[in-house]
């Protein structure tokens, strides 16, 4: 049986039907695409998945990348990944015409980013970053800084970073001491360490583009005095590269998984950076990508859960083990072996797996839809569309992360003991999804900020408009009878968050927002399942109205209504649990004598 990490018929289905991109083809920035050019570009990434990125995710993690002589060298194939990758126009994808770019969806965009990271996830990371380091620079820097980068940058000729985390400093971006000093020719020098930087340096890119966060001597303390720097791993003269780096390679961190990924300690002397945008702005500007890296990164978990499903659904079909029990409880051991499969705790944990992914994929698909209004849109709406999608990033960030390794630990539990063992590609998934929920602010960030600013954005009036957007798809879902106890689940679901807030919000109007904020994970936890919830009765709504016009993927779309009540089943069940947990009384991560958990 042939390999498979995801279902080129799902994603189409979710693009078309159920976030229904074609709304936004041919309309003013997406007047270049239509249906056909959308399905021809996926088929392209699916080609190049199959052919370039899925052969090697094996070997990747096999042969990682290492540091030697102050250099990162990483596999061989990506020097061909890459160059196909230009071909594509992937670092492009999303850009302004005017800027070199394919104004391309974004729904389209992040589907096929999906595709390549659940064929090999140690792949993106190299192209995504530059794009964002691109995007930042076409949106923020000067004309000059745009000439000079962006035709290299989205040739794939030079690659980006973005350096943030310092040894003292984690994820407290108020306590970076890098410096940055003002030279006689415009430029500053810049002076400090950075580390975890993802694609920090390798082979295959004659620069390096990194965005440094520093300070300026004198700047206010903490955050608003920190300021964004474009340095160049060469520096750039007339057009012509220096000989010597700029940017000192400490070294390369051995990681548990991703280990095709590089991922660097980077040391700045004194090397040349320039301003990008005003000083003491830099964290507002980095918060452009920082946004972009959080949705890529969810995406990136859900293509591995992606590819996890299908190797432990491809397992369980090939797999004999134990036999059917009989009406009496007992085994018929003169019968044969039936495949795991048949078994009903096998096809629980595969249907679990099945909820997470395409649940998980289809709320990555709904942000980036709301951007893709937002393109279109203006005035209000303009803003609705906006402040949705920053309602719905940490979630976006988070649900994919925490719910994908869970989804993964399923798909190892389904191989058993094999799933345990090198032999088997399902312990590799295992250990890459792992830094899912670290990267680009740990779950407990996201959940502070859920919880801590985007529930309350304009006074709560965006926790409203999210309210219409789901009413809106119950109302959809209503219409048809099989459908009708789910809408009213989700409804009831949307009003316990309402209930939840009712009980939070005057916690945080005291003033202690310790204890406010003291059990956001849990609330991220609630708001995420109620959200996911959502997109599988859009998904199921959908399925049902294709049901209803004599579709021809019958078997497709009876499993995603199937797998939609395997959703409310089990998961959806949660949530009263966790609400009666989030609005208990009892202090008990707050109160309590540290020496206690000696």
């Amino acid at each position: 049986m042939e390999s498979q990490y995801t279902n080129l018929d799902t994603i189409k289905f979710f693009l078309h039907e159920v976030h229904q991109i074609d709304q936004f083809l041919g309309k003013g920035r997406f007047s270049a695409y239509d249906s056909a050019s959308v399905d021809m570009f996926l088929d392209s990434i699916k080609t190049l998945s199959d052919n370039e990125l899925f052969p090697y995710i094996k070997e990747m993690d096999e042969k990682p990348s290492y540091y030697r002589d102050g250099a990162i060298t990483i596999h061989p194939q990506f020097e061909k990944i890459f160059q196909q990758s230009k071909d594509l126009g992937l670092v492009a994808t999303i850009f302004n015409e005017e800027d070199g770019g394919l104004q391309m969806p974004n729904a389209l965009f992040h589907a096929a980013y999906y595709i390549m990271e659940a064929a090999n996830n140690h792949v993106t990371g190299y192209i995504g970053l530059t794009a964002g380091t691109a995007n930042l620079i076409a949106t923020f820097g000067s004309q000059t800084l745009k000439d000079i980068f962006l035709p290299k940058m989205l040739d794939m000729e030079w690659t980006g970073t973005m350096c943030l985390t310092e040894p003292q400093a984690g994820s407290s971006l108020s306590d970076i001491t890098t410096s940055a000093t003002p030279d006689s020719d415009g430029s500053y020098k810049i002076n400090g360490q950075k580390i975890f930087i993802s694609s920090g340096d390798h082979q295959f890119a004659s620069n390096i583009i990194h965005l440094v966060l520093a300070r300026l001597d004198g700047a206010p303390e903490g955050t608003k005095g920190v300021s964004l720097f474009v340095v160049p791993k060469h520096k750039v003269q007339d057009g012509q590269l220096a000989d010597e780096s700029q940017v000192i390679v400490a070294g390369e961190f051995e990681k548990l998984g991703q280990r095709g990924y590089c991922t660097s300690h980077l040391v700045f002397e004194d090397a040349q950076g320039w301003l990008v945008g005003e000083e003491n702005h830099g964290l507002m500007y980095m918060f452009q990508m920082m946004n972009e890296a959080r949705v890529a990164t969810g995406r990136m978990g859900a293509g591995i859960a992606s590819a996890a499903y299908y190797a432990s659904l491809q397992y369980a079909r090939e797999r004999p083990q134990g036999r059917k029990l009989t009406s009496t409880g007992d085994k018929d051991l003169a019968q044969d072996q039936t495949l795991i499969i048949n078994h009903p705790d096998v096809k629980r944990m595969l249907l679990h797996q099945k909820a997470i992914v395409e649940g998980s994929l289809s709320l990555i698909l709904q942000a980036s839809q709301y951007l893709d209004a937002e393109h279109l849109a203006e005035g209000e709406e303009k803003e609705r569309y906006n402040l949705l999608l920053e309602l719905l990033t940490p979630v976006v960030k988070t649900y994919p992360a925490e719910k994908g390794l869970e989804s993964v630990s399923q798909g190892l539990q389904v191989l058993g003991g094999y799933g345990f063992c090198m032999d088997f590609i399902l312990q590799q998934y295992y250990r890459d999804i792992r830094i899912i929920s670290i990267y680009e602010g740990t779950t407990g960030i996201q959940s502070l900020d859920l919880l801590g600013r985007k529930v309350g954005l304009k006074n709560g009036k965006v926790l409203t408009w999210f309210g219409e957007e789901i009413q809106n798809d119950i109302k959809a879902a209503y219409v048809y009878e099989g459908l009708q106890p789910f809408a009213k689940t989700l409804g009831e679901n949307l009003h316990l968050v309402q209930q939840v807030l009712g009980q939070l919000m005057p916690i945080a109007k005291t003033g202690d927002f310790e204890q406010f904020l003291s059990d956001a994970t849990l609330f991220m936890d609630f708001f995420g399942t109620v959200v996911i919830g959502w997109q599988w009765l859009k998904i199921a709504t959908a399925s049902q109205k294709a049901l209803s016009e004599n579709s021809e993927q019958q078997v497709l779309l009876e499993g995603k209504i199937h797998t939609m009540k395997f959703f409310y089943k089990y998961e959806m069940s949660r949530t009263k649990g966790l609400a009666q947990t989030i609005t208990d009384e009892l202090k008990l991560t707050l109160d309590f004598d540290l020496e206690m958990l000696d």
